[in-house]
């Protein structure tokens, strides 16, 4: 059997920890995740990292094995990625990745460009972000990189902060450094996509933002608000909270939007892997059948 990995995506909340759990299961191998959250040991509750019992039940990889204050790329990530991926398959024919950062999943899947990258400016740039919000640095970047500018998620704080350090760090336009070139692989992939009706996704996400709060979230982030100027906490479900313990917002209203962000969110995630025409797409309301047709479509 030719060696290969299986990426299970989908927008946040669909169900791909447990998924990725029975596969792994099923094929008697290892997870590797692909979550650009779930890599800080700082962040558990508002990551929705897997529960201890979740991860007895298959080995996992990059999970809680970075700091916050640590800088950690996605062409970091896919070099030790690979790396590990060629010991698993030394082993095993099958390997499961996770994740919804579709960034992460691409550069282990096909390689990312390997760009430059300034701690020292990612940090001036997150407290710009946070005194004088978005709209101000993406007209930065309109300015400094206009391709990139009209080819991005303009809404991703994140995506908007990396692109304009690599500008400002470089001088450079943060697109003159993506090639888009296929790296060259020895496995096969096969990516599962996870979906629902709207509604049912929406619902999971709402449900899982109150059973967060239940387990801790206020006081997690609590721990982590003294640096919340790092890259790691510019996401959603630490910031809102943030705002809350500024006294810009009530509790009630930063638990609201963290739920409207996380569902922005999640569109996002979809909208990102509906471009790969390559996915295989499997409705959550019919669960006992993927399996099945995962390991059908391995055998042809």
């Amino acid at each position: 059997m030719e060696k290969t990995l299986i990426c299970v995506v989908g927008p946040t909340a669909i169900g791909k920890t447990s998924l990725a759990i029975q596969l792994a299961q099923h094929f008697n191998t290892e997870i590797v995740s692909a979550d650009s959250r779930q890599f800080f040991k700082e962040m558990s509750i508002g990551t929705a990292k897997p529960t201890k019992d979740e991860l007895a039940q298959a080995k996992h990889h990059f999970i809680g094995h970075k700091s916050i204050h640590e800088a950690y790329t996605a062409g970091t990530f896919e070099k030790e990625a690979i790396n590990l991926l060629d010991e698993l398959f030394k082993s095993h024919n099958v390997v499961i990745c996770v994740g919804g950062s579709g960034l992460y999943i691409k550069a282990l899947t096909d390689g990312i460009d390997d760009i430059p990258s300034s701690l020292s400016i990612r940090n001036e740039l997150n407290q710009q972000l946070e005194k004088d919000g978005i709209e101000k640095l993406q007209n930065q970047l309109k300015e400094l990189d206009p391709v990139q500018y009209k080819n991005m998620d303009i809404h991703n704080p994140q995506r908007i902060v990396r692109a304009l350090e690599v500008c400002i760090h470089t001088g450079k336009p943060y697109s003159s450094f993506l090639q888009n070139e296929k790296a060259a692989r020895s496995f096969k992939t096969l990516t599962v996509g996870l979906t629902a009706d709207r509604e049912i996704i929406y619902d999971r996400i709402n449900k899982r933002v109150d059973i967060m709060m239940q387990d801790g979230l206020l006081n997690e982030a609590k721990s982590l608000y003294p640096h919340r100027h790092l890259n790691a906490l510019n996401t959603v479900g630490y910031k809102e909270l943030f705002s809350y313990f500024d006294g810009n917002t009530s509790l009630e209203k930063a638990i609201e939007l963290i739920k409207q962000h996380t569902r922005q969110f999640a569109k996002r995630q979809l909208t990102w892997f509906k471009k790969n025409q390559d996915v295989k797409w499997f409705n959550i309301q019919h669960p006992d059948t993927i399996i099945g047709s995962i390991t059908s479509i391995l055998k042809n």
